[in-house]
């Protein structure tokens, strides 16, 4: 059985003196990170496991393979769906050039990869100029070059629109037809549209077939069935899910975890 680590836990590797710091942590299942933040940004990666980490403004999956960038003081959430291995590392602002502006979901090539590897056995009191210090500047450098990926999903302040926003996640077969939900909502169609494109930057179908998209990646990095994933969100057939995620991701959904 996985132990989950300690609230505290981070504390050491955000007051120490280095520009950069890594750690490794493991959660079981089903953890939850209860509302928190950092004073440095942070890099969140997980070798295995899926995490799903919630802000006031959007939502972000993050799957095996990739990794979210979180900027300093934001505060968050964060679940786990699976058992997750995560990798976390901290970096103090305006450490080096170039780090993302915004908090990101974002790929992770081999490099970067065994980078944050090795970077969390580097000790916190590692010497200017050692083959540490290298490694942590190489890990810096490749950070400020990562390539962000579509994996957010901006979340609507008001609290109407949210009770919309839940229910798709809660069901995302379902067709929920615009007509009803603003007749629950109290508010004209059109009215809905607007307010929703304001909210969000995006239309109500949009964003729809982008939860259904990043539920999905859940539920594909367990290993289920792509027809089943395909039909249980909401898609008539295995192609028709195939050809929106493609289009989303630019890859088909059995390549995505390659």
């Amino acid at each position: 059985m996985i132990a989950t680590p300690p609230a505290d836990v981070h504390v050491p590797f955000e007051d120490t003196p280095m520009p950069v710091a890594a750690m490794a942590a493991d959660y079981p299942h089903g953890a939850f990170i209860a509302t928190h933040r950092h004073r440095r940004a942070q890099l969140l990666y997980a070798i295995e496991g899926v995490m799903l980490i919630e802000a006031q403004a959007g939502r972000w999956v993050v799957p095996p393979t990739r990794a979210v960038w979180l900027d300093a003081g934001l505060e968050h959430t964060v679940r786990m769906s699976g058992n997750v291995r995560m990798r976390t590392v901290f970096v103090e602002s305006g450490a080096v050039d170039g780090l993302p502006q915004g908090s990101c979901v974002v790929d992770v090539p081999p490099l970067l990869r065994e980078l944050i590897l090795a970077a969390v056995d580097v000790p916190l009191d590692y010497a200017a100029g050692s083959r540490h210090d290298w490694l942590m500047r190489l890990l810096l450098a490749e950070l400020a070059v990562i390539p962000r990926l579509p994996l957010y999903l901006p979340w609507p302040g008001d609290a109407r629109l949210r009770r919309l926003c839940d229910a798709i996640v809660a069901a995302p077969e379902s067709p929920h037809e615009v007509a009803r939900w603003a007749g629950e909502l109290g508010m004209a169609e059109r009215t809905l549209h607007r307010a929703f494109q304001r909210e969000t930057g995006m239309t109500l179908g949009r964003w729809r077939q982008h939860a259904r998209l990043f539920l999905a990646l859940e539920r594909l990095a367990h290993g289920e069935k792509i027809v089943n994933v395909a039909l249980d969100h909401g898609y008539a057939s295995q192609s028709a899910f195939a050809a929106m995620f493609r289009r989303h991701f630019g890859v088909a959904p059995s390549a995505f975890y390659r």
